[in-house]
């Protein structure tokens, strides 16, 4: 079998390393360098897409073979229903544009302390899109259901996995170890697509 390499357009470190320990046997997932690039989107789908271009754009990265490399960038985020769906889009400066896991968990917390846990239900949503140089090869989804938590649980994960039960594991998802939480969670679904994807087209 061919060896896929996939170079992942993003600057969070937790969601590079979930990349890199999810690769399965004959994909490769390579970090690219930093770069700025604005998500000025209205959506998830096309912050990822933006994103990714603009790595290609800036960086014009290259396969082992001197090829245009196969660049992947995703926007996910936690859209709260008694929120209205906020944070969404701006979950990763939901406490403003320096924002950090633990202020944004903290708004969270605090614009949620009069809902009821009947309505403290959610959910964790991914895009990734998949493109080489200007070239859009498709956009992969991924969601998952649970409810958010009164105060943070567990020291695992990033972002607002402390606050995010995941009622058929009865855990956070900053509970569970990574590779379970891949297993479930809405970031290794839409990565799994595009992977199969893929592999489809060999």
């Amino acid at each position: 079998m061919k060896v896929i390499s996939l170079y992942c357009a993003t600057a969070n470190s937790g969601k590079q390393r979930e990349f890199q320990q999810a690769a399965s046997s004959g994909i490769v997932v390579h970090r690219l360098g930093q770069c700025s690039c604005p998500e000025e989107g209205s959506s998830f789908d096309e912050n990822a897409i933006s994103k990714a271009l603009c790595y290609c754009n800036a960086l014009q990265p290259k396969d082992e073979l001197g090829d245009d490399a196969l660049v992947f960038a995703d926007d996910s985020g936690l859209v709260v229903d008694a929120l209205d769906g906020a944070p969404g889009i701006y979950s990763a400066r939901f406490a403003g544009s320096d924002a950090t896991d633990d202020t944004n968990n903290q708004k969270l917390i605090r614009e949620l302390r009069k809902v009821p846990e009947r309505r403290r239900t959610g959910r964790f949503v991914c895009s990734i899109a998949l493109v080489r140089s200007e070239n859009i090869l498709g956009v992969f989804h991924g969601k998952v259901e649970g409810r958010i938590l009164t105060s943070p649980t567990g020291k695992g994960g990033f972002g607002y996995d402390p606050l995010f039960f995941y009622p058929q594991l009865k855990k956070t998802f900053a509970e569970l170890p990574s590779e379970t939480k891949w297993k479930c969670s809405h970031r290794g679904k839409a990565f799994r697509a595009m992977v199969k994807m893929l592999k489809e087209k060999q």
